[in-house]
């Protein structure tokens, strides 16, 4: 028999996934706790034992759901390469696979990052904290690949990192809007020259 704990962190992390697709489908705004209790199979007394209200499991979703993908699909993959254009020419490529699922909902962090930096502090801190994370991997693996010659040393890592991250905000949002794959693998294979042109 399950201990109390284990029931407890079961039904914790289905509330967390329901959550994640409920907000991904319709905005945080849009969410609805009863769609996320019934597509859960919970109480709403379940909910709030495990989290005080919507904001705060917004909040988690952010920290233990949609952070971790990011750090999995983007962050590990470039700690451990000397070669960031390689890689990243391979997430990109690996993400298009995916594009037709996601180009209708969008990516889950750029769209919390529009909709709720501007009205909650506790989104806009936590949703630009895995932004930076992410820039911080993107600079740290040029500076390797600087160092091991597989990136022009006239390259400023900094600058780089800040702008491949805008650039796939700024992708995944026009192509989300205008529905067209075709627009985002346009853009992709526009990033991808950019990747090329900073080769030695």
């Amino acid at each position: 028999m399950r201990s109390n704990t284990q029931l407890n962190g079961s039904t914790r992390e289905r509330i967390l996934g329901t959550a994640y697709q409920e907000f991904r489908q319709h905005g945080f705004q849009g969410g609805s706790i009863n769609r996320i209790v019934a597509s859960a199979g919970i109480t709403k007394g379940a909910l709030f034992h495990h989290f005080s209200g919507k904001n705060e499991l917004g909040y988690h979703v952010v920290d233990e759901v949609i952070r971790p993908r990011v750090e999995e699909k983007w962050i590990e993959p470039l700690k451990r390469t000397d070669d960031p254009i390689r890689t990243l020419r391979q997430i990109l490529y690996k993400a298009a696979e995916t594009a037709r699922v996601d180009l209708c909902q969008g990516c889950p962090l750029n769209n919390l990052s529009q909709e709720m930096s501007p009205l909650d502090e506790g989104f806009r801190t936590r949703i630009n904290a895995i932004y930076d994370a992410q820039r911080t991997a993107i600079e740290a693996a040029f500076r390797r690949g600087i160092a091991a010659g597989l990136v022009r040393k006239s390259v400023n890592p900094e600058r780089a990192a800040a702008f491949i991250v805008a650039a796939l905000t700024g992708m995944t949002g026009t192509a989300k809007t205008a529905q067209c794959r075709e627009l985002l693998m346009m853009a992709s294979e526009g990033l991808i020259d950019y990747l090329d042109s900073l080769k030695p």
